[in-house]
Parts: structure tokens; sequence; C-alpha cells
């Protein structure tokens, strides 16, 4: 998608639905690339739907954080499907026949990534030793795709990376050798030779993950549907992009960060949110042009035709909470790059499909930005339906904006109005025009509405609310380390019923059919 969101020039009407792929519904213990992804994607363009949301795609550690990424440029391996591996002749017959008897309902992430993993290189050995007729050709495929110049250089950096990992048992970066976590060029080329066949694995995974989610984005496109994707402001810590580019970062000589990433108390914690990840030196990256910046955001507009672009407020001014601290209030304010980074990304890459996630401490300073970079900003209905005089309030929602019921850090919008107080839900049935009787499944509907009805030129319904769910299938509670990301739909959620009452409310609201 070439359109810039940050134009003047009036944009259609259009309503989107958000939905992680690991939140897909099929037999393999996680949402992925496959079959169940083509069926969503076929209900979603019936039911009027022409925005996919996701959240960020790159692999992640044990408890599926998608904003905990081991990379920001390479793809989850998760998401790859067993499915189309076998339908290609990428595994040896029968490999299918047998598997787990995993959960259905949520994903249970280390057990899912064991079997993938041994799956993954079942494929690998199966490719290289030309086990099957398909085999030589994809053989030569992954590997042109790996010598693309173009990606060589993430893709060397994420391969030499992963391959060090294992051979630390999963340790991170920080405790590996010291020649290596210091990144000493004798110790790097001497590993990148005992590890070529390691490495060669890691981009067959790549390539996999690349094939199939292109084919995805193809068969989403056909059918008149732009992917929305997700870039977390910061990657994790023990992450190849941190590794890689150490000198980015905000570490001392000792080899551990002075300050790390967090937000002050908010909406979701009294003591704040204190996330660990390492902050960057902002004059370093400017001084290279932003040159990091601008080939992340490239990279990952292949992969999608807009970005929401996480913690918006942190380009204007970051938390920098002191290292060891143990909550986030010990946190201050300090600058960001603000406009001058905007400015290189558009003169770098030209049209931002961008989305300002202006979400949490908000002052004039991101206004000013928000407004400066002509980004569109974001609206969450949970935020502002009871309180008229918030910028969340339906009556203050501007035309250039993202509206959402809700967002994956929120609860549901059927948990959340039952958790109202009872002068709370009175003044909530009013605000959606509802009886005082109205049921939870009228209030999660008419919060649909309103946010369809809303002048926000884009739409946005978390898939939990399409199927009126409650706090059980909440994805995110912010601050809580377990149990987060793990909610799966079931099999037959969705019917021709949901294509037909969603279809409506979308068509009455004048959200465009047309496609990208």
């Amino acid at each position: 998608m070439s359109e810039d969101l940050s134009g003047d020039r009036r944009r259609p009407r259009r309503a989107g639905v958000l939905l992680h792929p690991t939140s897909l519904p099929g037999r393999y213990g996680t949402g992925d690339l496959g079959s169940e992804a083509i069926r969503f994607l076929d209900w979603a363009a019936a039911a009027g739907f022409r925005i996919w949301q996701v959240l960020p795609l790159g692999p992640t550690y044990d408890i599926g954080s998608p904003y905990g990424e081991l990379s920001v440029f390479a793809g989850n391996p998760l998401l790859i499907s067993p499915e189309r591996m076998a339908a290609e002749g990428l595994l040896p017959p029968g490999a299918l026949e047998v598997t787990p008897d995993f959960p259905v309902a949520r994903v249970e992430f280390p057990a899912v990534r064991a079997w993938k993993e041994t799956l993954l290189r079942r494929s690998w050995d199966t490719v290289r030793a030309g086990g099957t007729e398909a085999a030589p050709a994809a053989l030569e495929e992954a590997r042109a795709w790996a010598s693309d110049p173009s990606r060589s250089g993430w893709l060397g950096d994420w391969t030499l990376y992963a391959a060090l990992k294992e051979r630390h048992d999963g340790a991170e970066w920080p405790a590996w050798d010291p020649p290596l976590a210091r990144r000493e060029p004798g110790a790097l080329a001497e590993a990148a030779k005992a590890l070529a066949a390691a490495r060669e694995y890691h981009a067959y995974v790549q390539w996999l993950f690349a094939r199939q989610w292109g084919a995805l984005h193809a068969a989403a496109r056909s059918r008149g549907i732009s992917i929305l994707g997700d870039l977390p402001i910061y990657p994790a810590p023990d992450s190849a992009e941190v590794w890689a580019r150490l000198d980015l970062f905000r570490y001392g000589p000792d080899g551990f960060p002075d300050c790390v990433a967090g937000v002050p108390p908010d909406y979701f914690s009294a003591t704040g949110q204190l996330w660990g990840n390492p902050l960057y030196r902002w004059d370093r990256c400017e001084a290279e042009g932003f040159a990091w910046w601008i080939e992340r955001v490239r990279a990952t507009l292949e992969r999608c035709d807009l970005l929401r672009l996480d913690h918006f407020r942190g380009f204007a001014a970051y938390w920098a909470v002191p290292a060891g601290a143990t909550s986030a209030i010990e946190g201050r304010w300090e600058p960001g790059p603000g406009m001058r980074f905007f400015e290189a990304l558009r003169r770098a890459l030209g049209a931002l499909p961008l989305i300002a996630e202006d979400l949490g401490d908000i002052d004039d300073h991101v206004r000013a930005l928000l407004r400066d970079s002509g980004l569109p900003g974001m609206r969450v209905l949970q935020f502002g339906l009871l309180d008229p005089s918030s910028t969340h309030h339906p009556a203050h929602h501007p035309e250039h904006a993202v509206v959402y019921t809700g967002t994956h850090d929120n609860d549901t919008a059927r948990g959340w109005a039952e958790s109202l107080t009872a002068e709370e839900g009175v003044r909530l049935h009013a605000a959606l025009g509802l009886p005082e009787d109205a049921s939870s499944a009228d209030v999660v509907r008419g919060m649909i509405r309103v946010a369809m009805e809303s002048r926000a030129e884009l739409a946005i319904v978390p898939m939990q609310d399409v199927l009126g769910l409650g706090s059980e299938a909440r994805m995110n509670l912010p601050a809580e380390p377990e149990g987060n990301w793990a909610w799966r739909m079931r099999e037959g959620d969705v019917d021709a019923g949901s294509v037909s009452r969603l279809g409506g409310v979308i068509a009455a609201s004048r959200r465009s059919p047309a496609g990208l």
C-alpha cells in the first residue's frame, strides 16, 4: 500500500478486525499461516472488514509475548504451517499422521515450540537430502532467498545469533563466551565457520516463514484486505539486534545497561510498568541518519501494508528507569528524537502508512509531535465512553484517527462492562442508548456499533469482541508476566450469522467495502 496516512487527502472509512495469527484455530497447538488463516480472511472479507490487524510477527520467548521478540527482522517459526509444509512436499510422507494432543483453546508455548522445532528440522533434513520430489527446487530457492543482498545483513545477524544461542543452551547473549558476547571479530569469524550448517538451517526456517507469509499476504490483498502490522519501539534485551548493534543502545563499558525502558503509573498499573528493554542512544541513531530504523521500517512494510507504531510517545520523550530499580516509579522523562526521526523516515521511504499508538501519559509535547508528523492517533472506547470530556469519547473523535472498542492490552468489551460498578453500568448503557436491563451481549454489540459510527476513518474490533467473549479471552494483562498471549478461537466460532450481523453494522456506518 502506497497511501501516506500523514497526508490530508480524504481517505475512505474502513473497518478492521484485530486477531493475532497465534489465536487462529487449528490442530497444531497454535494458530498459523495455513488454511485456517485463509478461512478467516474469507470470513472477514464477507463481513466487510478491509483491515486485518496483527501483533508483531517476530520469534518470541517461551511466554509467547510478541512484544519480546528475539529479532525485530526475523519471522516467528511458530507461525509456520505444518499443513502447508506437507502439502508442498517439504516434509517426509506421513509426518503429520500422529501429532500431540494440544489444547484447542489456549497455546502452550513451550510444548508447541518443542514439537514444531522437531518438525522444522525434519523438513530441513528432508529438503537437504532431496527426500521428496519438491526438495531440490525448494533447496535452491531457499539458498537464493538467503543470499539476496536486501536481507543478508539482518539474516546474517539472526542466523549467527540463533546458532550461538543453541550452542550456549539457550542462554542470553551476555552470558555467552566473552569474546562472542563482545563480538570480537576473530571469535565471530571462527563461530560463523564452525556453525555454518546450523546457520543454514535457521536461514531455511526464515525462508519458510517468508514464503508462507507472502502467500497469505497475497491472499489478503486478493480479497481487498490490507494487513496492519505492529512495530514495537524497543527490541528485547536478548535479541539479535541488540547483540549486533550494541552501539545504538544505552549499555556501559561493563556490558550492562545504565537505564531501561518502562512507563510511569498508568491505567494498567499504580506503580507503572517496568519493561526492562534497552533504551536507544538516539544521538548515535541520528548520527548514522537513522539507518537502522529506516531498514527496520522498510523490512516490516514489505510484510505489511500499514504499521501501528507502538509507544509513539517515546519518540517525543521516553521513561528511563535506572537499571536495577524494582519499579518504574523511579524513572524520569528524557527527550526522544522528535520530528527529526519522522523526517528521516519520509526522506528515505516516501509515504508513511503509519498509525501512532498515542496512549498512556500524553502531554503537549506528544500532541505536538502527533500533529507535526500528521499521523493518525488512536481512540479507545473503554477509556472514554463513561467520560464525555475524554478525548476517547466518541463526541471528540477526529476523522484522522483509529478507534477501537479495546486493544490487545485491554480486557474484552464484555469483561470490562461486567467489571463496572452498578452506577458505571447505568452510565454505560445510557452512552450506548441501551435500556438499563440490556444484556452483556447487547452492550458488546452496542460498543461495536458506536465504534463503527465514529467519525474516525478506521474502526477496529478485537476478535474477542466480535465473538462477545468475557475476561477469560483477554489477550494480555500488562504488568503481569504470566498467562498472557495464549487465547485461541475455536473452530466454528464464526459463521454466516456473524457475517450478516457485522456486515449490516459496517454497511450502515458507511465503512467502505472498496479494495486496497
